[in-house]
Order: structure tokens, then C-alpha cells, then sequence
């Protein structure tokens, strides 16, 4: 009681310095400046001890009084709200709440910091959290939802962007929505995430990054629109009636590719008619990936050297490399099998994993070389060699490496088979052929 009169006494002597002209419900202090200033530091006391229902009353004078008074007014209100909320369950307060959203757009939507975009996020979250058994809601609150995104673009919150894929995965499993519309929801959310990620360079938010797009795909999955046989079922009559529709294709083969469905009888129709109406990298490389799944290795080459030919991304072209590098390594073409990969090296130089492919395609060869047991195993040391490149130049690949090093480690000469030979600890060795290359002796006992 104290301290309400305490209040009473600063507001009032406070007030006494305010000239009042033509006050208005839309000027700043409203119809009454007294009022307004006595009931906003009455009930924000009431919100800071978390006394919702005490707060009501001198809070709603300010709301429906002085609505311009100040930004706080719907901070605290959205406060008073969901706790008002949680104590009686009474769901007039998520209508008052959605009021709330609306009031402060309309007095505080041109807020720099917080604005219009960022406040329809929150509201359309809210809506949706409360609301979500109640399909006509979800609606609603997915429409807030999606327009927040349409405005905020990648400022978007996270929080936003699960509830809008949440939402999506409700209505399509109620028929509300078509299953394409999420598949759209799901490509434009990974592309804002991939672009966030560019950009961004503080680690903590890159992780939160890659938490919310791991989150996003996690919601689409659940949303029984990820299968290969529902993507064909929902793409393949519309492709058979634009097949002259280069985004149309684009989508397609982006959804194929991401669920990995390069095996199927669309993915063969799309990939060939890409190429017929864009003959790019991209495009060789849609086939190139079909008929890899289809275990046709030669059209697979091929169509992987005419991407190399026409791509002009170096990370990308790195990759293609590191493919036809892998296929020829399968196929025991051993030698070209190691010229691609040292492509895909100069491409990008840190990568570790042509460098273990390189090994790989020494150890696979190693009985093939020289004519004597000790020169078989001696191409182990020139192995081990690369798997210690991959190891210390590439952290995410040096679990594999370690694992490597120790397997064929232990097929390296033994001290008594390389003494017949001359052959001593620490002497440089030539392993020559199509490897050609020096290594440091390493024997066991």
C-alpha cells in the first residue's frame, strides 16, 4: 500500500509539468495525461512482481486510452496475456492477445528495430501455439505466418520459420493445403538457411543456424510428403504437362536429388529434358548422378567430363572430379582414378578426401606392383602417406584417416624381408609406375 501511494504522489507532482493540448486517444498521453502516466506505472509494478490479474485493469486503461502512449504498453500487454492465459485457460485472452499484435501494428508497425513483419512472427506464432488442435486457426496463423517471412525475408526468426513449417505439415495431413506447397515451404527455407549461413560468421548463430534448418527438415519428413513415390506422384502429371517449364523441372529435380530419388522413372524424364532445353553442368550432372544409381558407370563418366567441361565453380568442379575419380577407383582404372582426384585437389586445395582416395587406389594396387613381396608392400608406405595428408589437413575427415593409417600400417615390410634387400629404416624408397612417388622406409619387427 506503501508504495502505491508513493506512485500516486511521483505521478501526480510529475504530471503537474505537462501542459495538456487537445489531448486525443491518438496522442501520445491520450484523453488524460494523469491517468495515463498514474495507471502505466501502477499496473508495469504489478507486471514486474508477475501479478497479471492486478495489472489488468490500469493496464487496459492505457490500452484503450492512450494507445500511442509507448511501445511497452504491448510487450507488457502480450505478458499480461499469456499469463492471464495460463492462470484461468479462459480463451478470450488469445483473442485479446491477437488485439494486442494488431494495436501495436497500427501505433508501433513502422518500429525500425521491431517492425510490422517482425510483430505478424510473433503473432502468428502465438496464434499457432495456442490454437493448434483448431485447423481453422492453424490457417490463420500459418497466413500471419508466411507473410512475416514474405517481409522479413532472411531476418526472419527461426522460431518463425519452424512454426510456419509445423503449420504446413498440419493443414497438408487435413487437406488444407497441397502437398506441393510445403515441398515449396521446405526449398525456400533451406535456401534462406544456406544463404544465412554465407553470410553469417559469429559460430554460436551459425550453429543455431544449422539447428533450425536440421529442425525444418525434421518437420518436413514428418509431413509424409518426403518419399520418392509421393514426389513422383505429385510431380509427374505436372511435368507431363509443361515439360517446357524450366523452374517447374528445376523444383523437380531438387526435390529428387535432396531424397536422393535419381533411380526412378520421373527423375529419368525430368533429368533427360533438362538437358534437351539447357545443356549446363547442372544438367550433365542430373544424368550423370541418374545412371550412377542405374549402375551404368560408362554413361555415368561420361556425362560427369561434360559437366567438368561446362562448370565454372571451382568447389563444384572440385566435386565433379572427386565423383568420376571414385567411379574409376570402383572400376580398378587406377591411374585415372588418381589424375582425378589430384584435379579435385587443385580445385580445392585443404580437401582431405582425394587424398585418401589416392591412397585407396595405391593400397588396391599394391600386388600389382613390382615383382617381389617387398615391393608389394613397399607401396603401402607411399598409402599411409596419403592418409597422413588427409589426416593433417582436413579435421573432418581425420577419424577416417587415423582408421586407414593404422589398417595398413600393419602391412608395411618387416625388418628381416627388406635386410635381403638392403633396405634400412629411414631410407628413401621409389615407388615408381604410374604412382611415382618417394616415401620414407617404415619397417616392423
Amino acid at each position: 500500500m506503501k508504495t502505491r501511494l508513493s506512485i500516486v504522489t511521483v505521478v501526480l507532482l510529475l504530471s503537474s509539468l505537462f501542459t495538456v493540448k487537445a489531448q486525443t486517444v491518438e496522442s501520445k498521453y491520450g484523453l488524460d495525461s494523469v491517468q495515463t502516466i498514474l495507471n502505466a506505472s501502477l499496473y508495469v509494478e504489478m507486471v514486474k512482481q508477475k501479478n497479471y490479474a492486478e495489472a489488468l485493469q490500469g493496464w487496459r486503461y492505457v490500452y484503450n486510452n492512450a494507445p500511442a502512449f509507448q511501445k511497452s504498453t504491448y510487450s507488457n500487454g502480450i505478458k499480461i496475456m499469456r499469463g492471464m492465459l495460463r492462470k484461468t485457460q479462459n480463451p478470450k485472452y488469445i483473442d485479446t492477445l491477437m488485439m494486442v499484435y494488431d494495436q501495436r501494428i497500427k501505433y508501433f508497425g513502422k518500429d525500425r528495430r521491431y517492425p510490422k513483419g517482425y510483430i505478424l512472427g510473433r503473432k502468428g506464432g502465438d496464434l499457432f501455439s495456442y490454437k493448434r488442435k483448431n485447423i481453422p486457426a492453424v490457417k490463420e496463423a500459418y497466413g500471419i505466418l508466411k507473410k512475416s517471412i514474405e517481409m522479413r525475408g532472411l531476418k526472419s526468426e527461426a522460431k518463425v520459420i519452424a512454426n510456419t513449417m509445423e503449420a504446413s505439415k498440419i493443414l497438408v495431413q487435413n487437406k488444407e493445403i497441397e502437398p506441393e506447397e510445403v515441398i515449396d515451404n521446405y526449398l525456400l527455407f533451406m535456401d534462406m538457411a544456406a544463404k544465412k549461413k554465407e553470410i553469417e560468421k559469429n559460430p554460436k548463430k551459425l550453429q543455431n543456424i544449422e539447428n533450425a534448418r536440421l529442425n525444418v527438415e525434421q518437420i518436413f519428413f514428418q509431413a509424409g510428403v518426403a518419399d520418392c513415390e509421393t514426389l513422383s506422384n505429385i510431380f509427374t502429371p505436372k511435368f507431363e504437362a509443361n515439360k517446357d517449364d524450366l523452374t517447374l523441372i528445376n523444383k523437380i529435380l531438387r526435390m529428387l536429388n535432396r531424397q536422393e530419388c535419381e533411380d526412378g522413372a520421373l527423375y529419368a524424364k525430368v533429368a533427360e529434358r533438362k538437358y534437351q532445353l539447357e545443356p549446363n553442368a547442372d544438367a550433365a550432372h542430373n544424368l550423370a548422378k541418374m545412371f550412377i544409381k542405374k549402375k551404368d558407370f560408362t554413361k555415368s563418366k561420361n556425362y560427369l567430363s561434360k559437366s567438368i567441361e561446362l562448370e565454372q565453380n571451382t568447389d563444384i568442379k572440385a566435386d565433379l572430379h572427386f565423383k568420376l575419380a571414385t567411379i574409376q577407383l570402383m572400376q580398378n582404372q587406377y591411374s585415372a582414378a588418381k589424375s582425378n582426384a589430384l584435379k579435385a585437389i587443385s580445385e580445392r586445395p585443404n580437401w582431405g578426401q582425394p587424398y585418401i582416395l589416392i591412397g585407396k587406389a595405391y593400397a588396391a594396387y599394391s600386388k600389382k606392383y613390382g615383382t617381389k613381396p617387398i615391393e608389394h608392400l613397399a607401396v603401402y608406405w607411399v598409402a599411409v602417406d596419403k592418409f597422413i595428408k588427409a589426416k593433417n589437413i582436413d579435421p573432418e575427415c581425420s577419424e577416417e584417416a587415423r582408421g586407414l593409417i593404422n589398417t595398413y600400417s600393419k602391412y608395411f615390410p618387416r625388418k628381416e624381408d627388406a635386410f635381403f634387400e638392403g633396405i634400412k629404416n629411414g631410407d628413401t624408397y621409389k615407388v615408381g609406375g604410374w604412382i611415382n612417388e618417394s616415401t620414407k622406409v617404415r619397417l616392423t619387427e
